[in-house]
């Protein structure tokens, strides 16, 4: 079973991002939160990092777990008109009752670097220009950096959020790849995924996908970022069960995490040269 983890390639876009930033303005970028949740404050600050070390000035507008959704709104709305900031950037968990969707829309779609603005999410699915929801371009990232034919191939998504599996689904479809969305609640799971020979699982649920759900020598992409109980990461896959069947297998963590922070970060840069 091949192991495809995510540090080289996104070394290898952090390189080639890091030159395009010394070549032209620098890029800033503003994340807004509305939350105290320890785990997103942290990836929060991990982006903060990544981000100064490739020259990419990054500002964290921290409007705290009571922030009101009129609050936000105009939060990105200003971000948005603020010639200075080139990517802005919403944060989830929102407080109870706000719609990161309906927030979202306040980004301009030039400056939406992780592509959530509805629409983005409609460029998309129409094949024009627009920027990827980050995780979902990191999928398609690892999968060409490990050689992964599309064209023709059965492909199962598992999950059907606006931040993976919708966008993802419309990727592979423009790879060609013949594309099956199911989620949590699709009935007789196991018997969909296991005919799956690209099989990518974001769902959110610990340990969801075991050796039933896989086909022999399919190629496996777990998305899924659990927190555990001594403070670790644990996928939507249930990694040792899976090894046994699958031909490729992403871990968690160290897969599609370090690839998706470095498109987050590419994606900054190149909106700070859009004419």
């Amino acid at each position: 079973m091949r192991k495809l983890t995510g540090k080289e390639l996104a070394a290898a876009i952090k390189t080639q991002t890091a030159a395009e930033v010394a070549a032209g303005p620098q890029p800033r970028l503003a994340v807004v939160v509305a939350t105290d949740d320890e785990a997103s404050l942290w990836y929060v600050r991990s982006i903060a990092k990544a981000a100064a070390g490739l020259g990419i000035a990054a500002d964290l507008v921290d409007l705290g777990p009571g922030a009101r959704a009129e609050q936000i709104r105009e939060t990105l709305a200003r971000l948005s008109a603020d010639a200075g900031v080139h990517g802005v950037m919403l944060q989830t968990p929102l407080p109870a009752g706000i719609s990161a969707q309906e927030m979202a829309g306040a980004i301009d779609p030039r400056k939406d670097i992780d592509g959530a603005n509805p629409l983005s999410l409609g460029r998309l699915a129409a094949g024009l220009p627009a920027f990827v929801p980050a995780t979902a371009a990191a999928v398609m990232a690892l999968l060409d950096h490990y050689g992964v034919a599309l064209e023709g191939r059965r492909a199962v998504v598992v999950g059907r959020s606006t931040v993976v599996g919708k966008p993802l689904a419309h990727l592979l479809l423009d790879r060609h790849a013949t594309v099956t969305v199911s989620h949590s609640r699709t009935r007789h799971l196991a018997a969909v995924t296991a005919a799956a020979e690209v099989l990518v699982v974001a769902v959110g649920r610990t340990g969801l996908i075991g050796a039933e759900h896989v086909a022999p020598g399919a190629v496996v992409i777990d998305v899924g970022t659990n927190p555990t109980g001594d403070g670790g990461l644990a996928g939507d896959v249930d990694f040792d069960a899976v090894a046994g069947v699958a031909g490729a297998l992403t871990p968690v963590p160290g897969g599609v995490g370090p690839v998706t922070t470095a498109l987050l970060l590419r994606h900054t840069a190149r909106a700070a040269n859009l004419p």
